[in-house]
């Protein structure tokens, strides 16, 4: 997601200048005014990569992110007083940023401030979805309920997206070997076998003189071919974080044959389960929206999901907002329109997010299941046709010597 540099005022009166990821501008603006503070200005910060350092970008690991809050979960039901708690967590704490954030929060609670405000002001550490649940809590007053179902949001969160990556990275290891072995063959070994060749003056069968023909004009435009493609594929990164660029990339990954599918169902899991959770929690049906929408991960989707707001905001339903989107299918839309007829709105957003799971993971289950054996073939056939296109001359001049 883009960077953004803002100027915010807090609600004691103070002017930051902090550092924000968003997908776009509207959507930061209306995040950080449903927290509280006022926007001054949102600028992007252009280059992001030039200036990234190190251990700057003071993020928890959804692993430590997780531990942590069943830590201050756990703490709270106990019934110790904030202070206490967050004292209780800094001791068994290796000191670094997130000890010195911590450290800062129970400074910010004793002065004044909620839990909500003292964690909205690191941005970096706690997303705007997790502050606004902590907020929602502080209003009911049963924050360690809605931080318990923000919890298990996040635990089912992280374990389909650790499914999504199990499914991607066998096929992407298996795509870098073939590549590897391949240039290995025609850099290295073809090149062997054409001197051998060359020295026993036999005539080659045409399916070797055109691996060898490959094989050398690989060689010869490698050490050019290799840079382009990497300043290629860098140029094709720095234009897909501009806005049209990014456009162009959301509408094509809708576009895309068999994936379109399970990249939408996977977008609308998130945004069904997010929208679900964050209503749970006592959150308005419109900024619950506003929230959940970045969860799409698409542009193409959220400016959809834009108008069906207004369109809510204008006095349609929820159900049929979400039909005239065109993405949502009947069955989800009949779901919610049930859920809204019935005050159950929020347990039937999690029944369409539970029944979007199911879909993602039998469509990742039947992609492994096609592409692993579809890989494995073409890399045999490929390697296989090499081999074969090597030794055919060896065979024959053994044939002629025999």
């Amino acid at each position: 997601m883009p960077t953004f540099i803002c100027k915010i005022g807090t609600s004691d009166g103070r002017v930051l200048e902090k550092e924000f990821e968003a997908a776009n501008r509207d959507l930061l603006r209306n995040s950080l005014e449903e927290q509280g503070f006022f926007v001054f200005q949102i600028s992007r910060r252009p280059l992001k990569f030039l200036t990234h350092k190190k251990g700057s970008s003071g993020r928890l690991s959804s692993r430590k992110f997780l531990s942590f809050n069943q830590e201050l979960l756990v703490l709270l039901r106990s019934g110790l007083p904030i202070l206490q708690v967050l004292d209780a967590i800094t001791e068994r704490m290796e000191k670094g940023s997130f000890y010195n954030v911590l450290r800062d929060i129970r400074d910010d609670i004793k002065g004044g401030s909620s839990l909500s405000e003292a964690f909205g002001k690191f941005p970096r550490f706690f997303p705007n979805l997790y502050i606004a649940s902590i907020k929602a809590g502080e209003r009911t007053g049963d924050l360690p309920v809605t931080l318990g179902r923000y919890l298990e949001y996040l635990r089912r969160v992280e374990k389909l997206k650790g499914k999504v990556q199990s499914a991607s990275f066998y096929p992407l290891i298996l795509t870098v070997a073939v590549i590897a072995v391949l240039l290995f063959l025609m850099l290295y070994v073809v090149p062997q076998f054409v001197q051998i060749y060359a020295d026993a003056k036999v005539t080659l069968p045409l399916i070797t003189r055109i691996l060898i023909a490959t094989a050398k004009f690989t060689a010869k435009t490698f050490p050019i071919v290799a840079p382009l493609l990497f300043a290629a594929g860098f140029a094709i990164r720095l234009f897909l974080k501009t806005e049209r660029g990014g456009l162009l990339f959301d509408r094509f990954k809708l576009k895309i044959p068999f994936f379109s599918r399970l990249i939408l169902d996977y977008s609308l899991l998130g945004f069904n389960r997010t929208f679900g959770t964050t209503l749970a929690s006592g959150i308005p049906v419109v900024p619950a929206m506003q929230m959940s929408k970045g969860t799409l991960n698409n542009r193409i989707l959220e400016a959809k999901l834009n108008k069906a707001i207004l369109s809510i905001q204008e006095g349609s339903t929820i159900s049929t907002s979400l039909e005239q989107t065109g993405y949502f299918p009947v069955l989800a839309v009949r779901m919610i329109s049930v859920g809204e007829s019935s005050g159950s709105l929020a347990d039937m957003l999690n029944e369409v997010a539970d029944f979007y799971e199911d879909e993602v993971e039998r469509r990742l289950e039947r992609m492994t299941t096609l592409i692993e054996p579809i890989m494995m073939a073409s890399m045999g056939l490929l390697i296989g046709g090499i081999v074969v296109a090597m030794y055919i001359p060896i065979f024959q001049l053994a044939g002629t010597v025999g």
